[in-house]
């Protein structure tokens, strides 16, 4: 059944602010370039024509903080690293997310070491974590429709 059939002669779509909000955030998110090891390839892979981001609003990978929203951190963290991408993060305007994309990222995968972070949620909030080592492209696109069914629910207090 379509819109047609529920509202009649009326033309008239109704929704809630929170809703149109939510749905303009979801479609036209920007992610930010943080490509750290490996899984960078695969993030690129996801951007390009085979799989295409671009269907989920996602034009092309933002080199600036304040032109993002989305941080995809891909692959190892080093604790020289986690300064800056501390501060590339409090760069970021609101509302911001963030999806650690790989084994490194979210839990240090096999460098258990002083030198690497055991999952970049010690520096930074984390969203949605994506596995793999590295992970597939769709394992990335299967990850931003879960931030994207996420930021959909948000309240607009949230970020009041």
């Amino acid at each position: 059944m379509g819109v047609e059939q529920k509202l009649g002669n009326m033309g008239v779509v109704t929704t809630s602010l929170e809703q149109a909000v939510n749905w303009a955030r979801t479609n036209a998110m920007w992610p930010m370039l943080f490509g750290l090891a490996c899984c960078a390839i695969e993030m690129m892979a996801a951007q390009a024509s085979t799989y295409d981001m671009s269907r989920f609003g996602m034009e092309l990978m933002r080199a600036s903080p304040r032109q993002s929203d989305l941080m995809i951190v891909a692959g190892r963290v080093s604790r020289k690293m986690a300064p800056v991408l501390r501060q590339l993060y409090d760069q970021m305007p609101y509302p911001k997310w963030v999806i650690a994309m790989g084994d490194c990222a979210s839990c240090g995968g096999v460098f258990n070491n002083y030198a690497i972070l055991q999952g970049v949620d010690e520096i930074v909030p984390v969203e949605v974590y994506v596995a793999g080592c590295p992970p597939r492209p769709e394992g990335l696109i299967h990850g931003i429709i879960s931030l994207h069914e996420k930021v959909k629910k948000e309240k607009l207090s949230k970020w009041a």
